[in-house]
């Protein structure tokens, strides 16, 4: 069925709930899950997140406003790199990055993933150390790529023939040698939605390992002596909840890297199989744990280099979602309510929120789901079926298409939606002329406006 050309939510008219979500016994409790480790409802039923009541934070700073827990940021960071003992854990900066982050990550010992010359500049601005950066990306300018090369970035991953010869001429006139991995593209269809699969051939990421140009790629790059040939690197995808599709790409992955190795002599040392791990959003989701995923795609790289009797190289995996996604929250204030009638006698609950589609585009854009909770009060009344959306001139404009919410929510009520902290701050913008919410960082009940300001 052909989709409705402003969204499939456009043309959204149902209003049962989904077979996923069930009506909670009192809709006043958190799922832990879905929330921070630092986020708890208090006497009055107010959300207090790492010390702090969202109701102040509302009032000195305003709504909306992204609420981000320090202590579970590195908590989830630290999970990682203790899980994947020998690997080189790279935070995916594409998530969420600020200078504070970026400091955050190199104090917990994670390396930083980079895919513009803007974020370089927030990497750099923040005294991260160059060798300790990896720079991503199918179009970086010759700008962005001098810029990473006078900086002694530590590896920069090629995506197309125009990119090595680009780089080849830059070292070039720098008198330097470009440490390089390739991006290739394994031919996995990563279980999620199409804009964020990015391993299966028919997109616009890497070398594809079919067609050879994979391979073709490998062999320029070890010829030419501006370029230091690191290995492979593969990303299939986003909000992966298992390892299989890890297995697949690896396989293919792996052998490519032997082929390399026996037909070209080269044995190359590195090997990133990329990131996309899943957090929950809902109650729906079920993400594995950074030791499951450890474990699993330890055993997978293992068993595959043995098969094709080459050495183990050093692994690389890319965090982002996994660490800030569910470290960070959002505030709304309640603007209006109003039950909408439908067919069959049907109704649904429609509360608007000041925020919306500028500050969280993924419920428009992925058909995304999250859940929500009534953040400033106890309420008494029966959980009632609510869509939340925004305020912008859009009938797609959702920022939570269902959740049980207490029947006498109204306005002046604050509603927080969890796991915001991935690809909500990054990818807001001013629609309709709105300002972007700040990121408020909390901790030991203290909290503080990060260099993401409003704007």
């Amino acid at each position: 069925m052909r989709a409705h050309e402003a969204g499939a939510l456009h043309a959204d008219l149902g209003h049962r709930a989904p077979p996923w979500l069930r009506a909670p016994r009192d809709p006043n409790e958190l799922v832990p899950s879905l929330w921070s480790m630092n986020a708890k409802k208090d006497a009055e039923g107010a959300l207090v997140v790492g010390g702090v009541d969202v109701r102040d934070l509302v009032a000195e700073h305003g709504s909306p406003a992204y609420v981000l827990d320090e202590d579970d940021f590195r908590a989830r960071a630290r999970a990682f790199k203790h899980a994947f003992k020998g690997v080189d854990v790279y935070y995916a900066g594409k998530a969420f990055l600020c200078t504070t982050v970026v400091r955050w990550v190199m104090e917990e010992g994670l390396n930083l993933d980079i895919c513009s010359g803007g974020e370089l500049a927030v990497a750099l601005r923040a005294g991260a150390d160059p060798k300790r950066l990896g720079f991503h990306g199918n179009n970086k300018s010759e700008a962005e790529l001098g810029r990473a090369l006078d900086a002694g970035v530590g590896r920069i991953v090629v995506d197309s023939q125009f990119e090595i010869t680009r780089l080849i001429e830059l070292a070039k006139e720098r008198g330097v040698v470009a440490p390089v991995m390739v991006r290739v593209t394994a031919g996995v269809e990563a279980h999620t939605h199409a804009y964020i699969a990015t391993a299966h051939e028919d997109q616009k990421f890497g070398f594809s390992i079919t067609s050879g140009a994979a391979f073709e790629a490998v062999a320029r790059i070890n010829e030419a002596p501006e370029l230091e040939l690191l290995g492979l690197h593969s990303h299939i995808g986003s909000q992966i909840f298992d390892s299989s599709g890890f297995e697949v790409a690896a396989k293919r992955v792996i052998a490519l890297h032997a082929r390399v190795s026996e037909e070209i002599g080269v044995d190359m040392p590195e090997l990133d199989l990329g990131g996309g791990f899943g957090i929950a959003y809902t109650t729906q989701d079920d993400p594995s744990d950074p030791a499951q995923l450890a474990t699993e795609m330890g055993k997978i790289v293992e068993h595959e280099c043995h098969e094709h009797d080459i050495p183990v190289p050093q692994v690389s995996v890319e965090p982002g979602r996994a660490i800030v996604g569910p470290a960070m929250c959002t505030v709304y204030s309640v603007g209006t309510v109003k039950e909408v009638e439908l067919d069959a006698g049907a109704a649904r609950t429609y509360v608007s929120v000041d925020g919306g589609m500028s500050d969280n585009i993924r419920t428009a854009l992925y058909d995304a789901d999250y859940s929500c909770t009534l953040a400033n009060r106890y309420s008494s009344t029966e959980p009632t079926l609510a869509r939340v959306v925004g305020k912008h001139c859009e009938a797609g404009d959702i920022v939570v298409k269902d959740e049980f919410l207490p029947a006498d929510v109204r306005p002046g009520d604050l509603i927080a939606v969890p796991g915001t902290g991935a690809y909500c701050r990054s990818m807001a913008s001013n629609y309709n002329h709105v300002p972007r919410p700040p990121v408020i960082a909390v901790k030991d009940g203290r909290a503080r406006k990060s260099e993401a300001k409003r704007s």
